[in-house]
């Protein structure tokens, strides 16, 4: 392995004989830059300079004359008023005429320089000769500048120059290591099928899509599909993003994908993927300069390097993107990206599945309820999933414990949401008290409000910039939501606010996050669903600003009287849920269950 090392940093490689070859030129630049330049005069006038301190700073140079095969030396002089002069001292006395000169007191600066006598003879000689090295002087100076520049010191953001062939992976992993999305799976078997028997398709004339668009949310497992699909089929996985290809260079960014597809065609079959392919497709201007942009010939080289494919290249391109309405419409037509898959959030059986994934190489206790845990998680990715195991191995370090217990997964539940507790923030009594109390006020909505989330936890100790919090599950998870649900929703947000008011006869700044809520809902509600008295129409022109704000009063309004009026029938219960709080500082559903 060190002698591959070796080899591999010696290879002589198209770009180090590059680099070598302006090396060379720099250094010789250089070199030529020690000439003497000034204007040749006899060696009495030099020395009646000097004596009349007339030269400020000189150079010398030992050289031996070709003809008399005598040494002299080659002097060079700068005046006071910045001209130079130059002239030769003969031996045997040159030495000490040299040394004399540095003792002036009017030279402040003398220096030896190295001989170049033959290389500087030869120029001053042949006039063409030297207005060619002048040349190359300043040609390799600037190439050599532009050189390191673009290859050295500007790599990072838009100008990072990434090899993109050195992505190509063979991977050891597929659809055993990935929980849920299991329609989506089933639906890539058939691309495997294809991958690894191509022949059995082209021989019956079928096609197999020539490109896969992978859309939903951060972290819902777009680039985990894609490596499975390489990885069960066996082929080269490249992988990319999409503003590797973006350069403020134009023709950068076509010229990399041209690269990418010429290796990529040198591997068939093989996996080519594009993470945050919105950044690469995106829709293209109407305006008529756009179409010379460096965006533009980038997507354009895109859409001829897909539609050049053949039903046999066995090329798969698959992107990945949260946006798809941002992609340019020829790239989602037929023949490029055939199919789209809609990856969404896990639903609870998923999320239980991809918790026992996450937790195979984890040292962790036997019948731990990964169901109940699973329910705590709603609304969470597979990467928030991942990191709940993570930190619940962590915690359990921390705690100098040997094995993963439920009480480090819920507590890493909370630090996923909300962030680790701060617990050296400590409230004054009237503050910790209506944290408890507002707290209280959201957890009796969901208990007596039907479809209302229900109270999994309730917590009053500060994390993140929360001074509390209440992890309220659905009743059931569902696809879309109903009115019923939403209007629920919106009053279980204002059980806080309104049990501060009806205690305290106060309000804090602590809701306002539920107030952002809130109000976000029912805004949907006017506008995009249909559900108020406006109609089921979407409607959001701004003449009708002022109506559809009277119907978001309305709705918030009418919850806000709904949340009242539970929370005065049940004002009982509510002190009994504070009280706990203010003394136990964290509540369990079971705990809460035995106040009934």
């Amino acid at each position: 392995m060190t002698k591959n090392i070796f080899f591999n940093i010696f290879k002589i490689t198209k770009k180090k004989k590059i680099l070598f070859f302006l090396i060379l030129l720099f250094i010789f630049n250089n070199i030529y830059q020690w000439t003497p330049k000034g204007k040749e005069i006899s060696f009495q006038k030099m020395q009646d300079k000097f004596n009349s301190q007339l030269i400020r700073k000189f150079k010398y140079t030992m050289r031996k004359n070709s003809i008399t095969n005598l040494y002299y030396f080659l002097l060079e002089a700068e005046d006071l008023n910045n001209i130079f002069f130059q002239t030769q001292i003969l031996e045997p006395n040159a030495v000490n005429i040299i040394n004399k000169f540095k003792t002036y007191p009017n030279i402040k600066e003398y220096e030896y320089k190295t001989d170049f006598y033959y290389l500087f003879l030869l120029i001053n000689k042949i006039p063409i000769l030297s207005l060619f090295i002048n040349l190359v002087r300043y040609l390799s100076s600037v190439i050599f500048m532009f050189y390191i520049l673009n290859n050295f010191l500007l790599r990072s953001g838009k100008l990072k120059n990434n090899p993109l062939i050195s992505n190509k992976q063979k991977l050891k992993f597929n659809f055993k290591d990935i929980a849920g999305n299991e329609e989506e799976k089933e639906e890539m078997k058939e691309l495997i099928d294809f991958l690894k028997n191509p022949l059995k398709y082209s021989s019956m004339g079928a096609s197999i899509p020539k490109g896969i668009l992978l859309e939903g949310p951060p972290g819902t497992g777009k680039t985990l599909l894609a490596k499975a699909l390489a990885g069960e089929s066996g082929v080269p996985f490249y992988a990319v993003s999409g503003s590797e290809f973006v350069e403020i260079y134009i023709g950068t960014g076509a010229s990399r994908l041209r690269k990418l597809f010429k290796e990529a065609k040198k591997n068939i079959p093989c996996v080519i993927f594009i993470d945050e392919i919105d950044i690469l497709g995106k829709k293209r201007g109407n305006d008529i300069l756009d179409s010379s942009s460096e965006r533009d010939q980038t997507l354009n080289q895109l859409l001829t390097e897909m539609d050049g494919f053949t039903s046999s290249n066995g090329i798969i391109i698959i992107g990945a993107t949260n946006r798809t309405d941002m992609l340019d419409p020829a790239l989602l037509r037929p023949g490029r990206f055939d199919r789209k898959f809609k990856i969404g959030l896990p639903d609870v059986k998923a999320r239980e599945a991809i918790l026992k994934v996450h937790v195979r190489n984890k040292k962790i206790i036997p019948n731990i309820d990964f169901y109940q845990l699973a329910k705590r998680t709603s609304g969470m990715n597979g990467a928030q999933l991942e990191a709940i195991a993570n930190e619940a191995s962590i915690l359990t370090i921390r705690n100098k414990k040997e094995l993963i217990t439920m009480k480090e997964l819920e507590e890493a539940v909370d630090r996923v949401l909300m962030g680790p507790a701060k617990k050296s923030i400590k409230y004054d009594e009237e503050e910790r008290k209506m944290v408890a109390y507002h707290e209280s006020g959201h957890a009796v909505i969901g208990l007596k409000l039907k479809n209302a989330p229900k109270v999994e936890k309730i917590n009053i100790i500060p994390r993140g910039s929360i001074g509390g919090y209440n992890l309220m599950i659905p009743d059931k998870e569902t696809l879309f939501s109903s009115k019923k649900r939403m209007l629920a929703n919106i009053t279980s947000y204002l059980g806080g606010i309104v049990a501060e008011e009806l205690f305290f006869d106060d309000i804090s700044s602590g809701s306002a996050e539920d107030l952002r809520k809130a109000n976000e809902i029912s805004k949907f509600m006017v506008i995009k669903y249909g559900m108020s008295s406006l109609g089921v129409i979407q409607n959001t022109e701004f003449s009708d600003a002022k109506i559809i704000d009277e119907e978001i009063k309305k709705i918030i309004n009418e919850c806000y009287q709904e949340a009242k009026k539970i929370i005065v029938d049940n004002k009982i219960l509510l002190n009994k849920i504070a009280n706990l709080l203010l003394k136990k500082e964290n509540i369990s559903k079971e705990e809460l269950d035995k106040l009934f």
